[in-house]
């Protein structure tokens, strides 16, 4: 492991208020619970919609949220001890009884759902205010209708999805966690030697970091990756068709609620607009770095101004907590009270998946609850991405107290709206305090930090994403699917290196590529087709919402605030209405690129030179 210490080494959380541990009594009667609820509601309900809608929302509530507490406490235990064969046997005797359980008594609901009429449906909301308040979910599951397969059809998938491709992303999950890289007579884990990668001074130190990932992804782990991605777009490829989508994105933008061509204009608009001001950035990072091209080991070095020293844990939440309290000090409270009640894991250790995530949820007596999961290091980008986290964990809390269950959570494009605003709203934090002080240089540092934060969030994500598209056979043109084959290493090589060229240059241009064929085979998130696009889409919408906070002063933080509470009941246009912005013109996303991006990269090429560097 890393010599570093942070003080977040003994930060972890507290899943007591949940069950005391897997051998708690009470999680084998929930799961038993959970069952028998479950053939109730079948029961109950089955062919009664028409008549028991307000009660089938009630009881199928419930249902969810227990269901949920169940399979978020494994997943929360699986996340920090990815190598416990106890936790692997136990999820999947779960997720084994609680499928077959689902397919035989619960499938019927969406189905029969989607089959009541306009008129029940509005008959049975005059009479209930849960179901009028529940419209918007409604509405959701039937959004699918004409992409159903028969009852019976769909109880069948249930049954078999433990073993599709959830089981293929949770078995890398587990190979990707036990990789162990050789590093100066030591063994690091992925997270510990792409911190390397960010942090060291040294080019020839960066150099080798990355051969030793590259190698370390090679061999056996590429065959395995690369067979993990076949399997994957070739079930997309079979239920798509199945299901009657035409184009292999189209069932992720339905479930998004975001039209295809919004879509591709924000991909059109980041490789068009976002890409020249990528190549852009790293020409000045190069004139910094006194290089005529960066390697690839560059992309994310420390500037040799920046300041690496190792940032405390308690300093982390003292910059976020301050930030938010800045902004709003609704959310200042909930951050506060989400660290003291321990719901975060902070630190980086052997056995935990890599990166960070939120995850929120109601509990079954409808009060919403959170935890955050890190893998702190005391980089910059760690304080940021505790912002991030926080900001999904705001949104889940504010959302969850307001919608319930069934509706506090938001596609993803726009789930990541409160992410970057938590981020945006502690790097203005930070800006603010060092230009104040009039450190020019450490201003610098902290603004180029931020740029290549913003392309990784969307010309890196749209790269992945257009890695994506080649491999499943998107059309973006024409909104169709090309014809898909068994994907080898070397074609996924292929792919992933020319997409990375339309984004950041050909070779020689900005930067050299050795030692970066096979990074490709580490990214999970393409085991969840087109989530990664997400992204981008989320990161120039904060960007475009951001920037329109002066012209609404006071009046921004509570629209801000409905924004979170809405959850899933607007969709992106409805909650974009208030602050006069409009995602579907295709400026929009240009707008995002400029107001964030371009502004950023001027402001950081003024202080340079300033300083005296300048890109010839």
């Amino acid at each position: 492991m890393s010599s570093k210490s942070t003080g977040a080494e003994k930060v972890r959380w507290d899943l007591s208020c949940l069950y005391a541990g897997l051998d708690d009594p009470a999680f084998e009667r929930d799961i038993e619970r959970w069952i028998a609820l479950a053939n109730r509601f079948y029961s109950r309900h089955r062919g009664r919609l028409k008549t028991t809608l307000k009660d089938a929302i009630r009881d199928y509530t419930v249902l969810d949220a227990l269901g949920t507490t169940i399979t978020h406490f494994l997943w929360l235990q699986q996340t920090t001890a990815a190598d416990d064969p106890k936790i692997k046997a136990k999820f999947a005797d779960v997720q084994k009884r609680m499928s077959v359980a689902d397919a035989d008594w619960i499938t019927f609901f969406e189905h029969e759902l989607v089959a009541l009429s306009n008129r029940a449906i509005r008959e049975q909301a005059a009479k209930s205010a849960l179901v009028t308040k529940h419209l918007p979910f409604i509405e959701d599951v039937r959004r699918f209708k004409p992409h159903l397969l028969t009852e019976n059809v769909e109880a069948a998938l249930t049954r078999r999805e433990q073993f599709g491709p959830q089981s293929w992303t949770k078995f890398f999950s587990e190979i990707e966690a036990d990789l162990r890289f050789p590093w100066n007579e030591e063994k690091r884990t992925i997270t510990e030697m792409l911190d390397i990668l960010k942090t060291s001074q040294s080019a020839e130190e960066r150099a080798r970091a990355q051969k030793t990932v590259n190698d370390g992804f090679s061999g056996f782990f590429a065959k395995y990756a690369a067979e993990t991605l076949t399997q994957i777009v070739g079930i997309r490829e079979a239920e798509d068709r199945d299901r009657g989508f035409r184009h292999p994105m189209e069932s992720c933008n339905l479930s998004n609620q975001i039209p295809d061509v919004v879509v591709e204009a924000l991909h059109t608009a980041v490789l068009e607009h976002a890409g020249p001001l990528c190549r852009r950035y790293f020409r000045l990072k190069a004139a910094h770095l006194g290089m005529p091209t960066l390697a690839w080991s560059d992309r994310n070095a420390p500037l040799p101004f920046a300041d690496t020293a190792v940032i405390p844990w308690k300093n982390a939440v003292k910059t976020v907590t301050r930030a938010y309290a800045s902004f709003s000090p609704t959310l200042a409270e909930i951050v506060k009270d989400l660290i003291n009640k321990r719901r975060v894991d902070a630190p980086a250790m052997p056995g935990k998946h890599a990166g960070a995530y939120n995850s929120s949820w109601c509990k079954p007596d409808g009060k919403p609850i959170s935890f955050v999961f890190l893998n702190y290091l005391g980089t910059t980008d760690d304080v940021m991405t505790f912002a991030h986290e926080l900001g999904h964990a705001v949104h889940g809390l504010l959302a969850g107290e307001a919608q319930g269950e069934l509706m506090l959570h938001v596609p993803m494009p726009y789930a990541e709206t409160a992410s970057v605003f938590g981020e945006m709203t502690a790097f203005n934090f930070l800006r603010n305090e060092i230009a104040a002080a009039g450190d020019d240089k450490s201003l610098l540092a902290l603004l180029m930090g931020k740029i290549e934060d913003i392309l990784n969030t969307t010309v890196r994500q749209i790269g992945f994403s257009n890695f994506e598209r080649r491999i499943h056979g998107h059309d973006g043109r024409t909104l169709t699917r090309k014809p898909t084959a068994t994907l080898s290493v070397s074609d996924l090589t292929t792919h992933w290196l020319e997409t990375t060229y339309e984004l950041y240059g050909q070779p020689g241009e900005v930067f050299t590529y050795e030692n970066a064929e096979n990074f490709w085979a580490y990214i999970s998130h393409f085991h969840s087709p087109f989530y990664v696009y997400a992204y981008a889409f989320g990161e120039l919408l904060t960007q475009s919402l951001y920037a329109a906070r002066p012209k609404f002063g006071k009046k921004f933080e509570p629209l801000y605030l409905d924004l979170l509470r809405a959850g899933g009941t607007k969709n992106i246009q409805e909650l974009l209405l208030p602050f006069e912005l409009d995602p579907e013109n295709p400026a929009f996303w240009e707008n995002g690129i400029r107001v964030s991006l371009e502004q950023m990269l001027g402001e950081a090429e003024t202080l340079s030179k300033k300083l005296g560097i300048a890109v010839r």
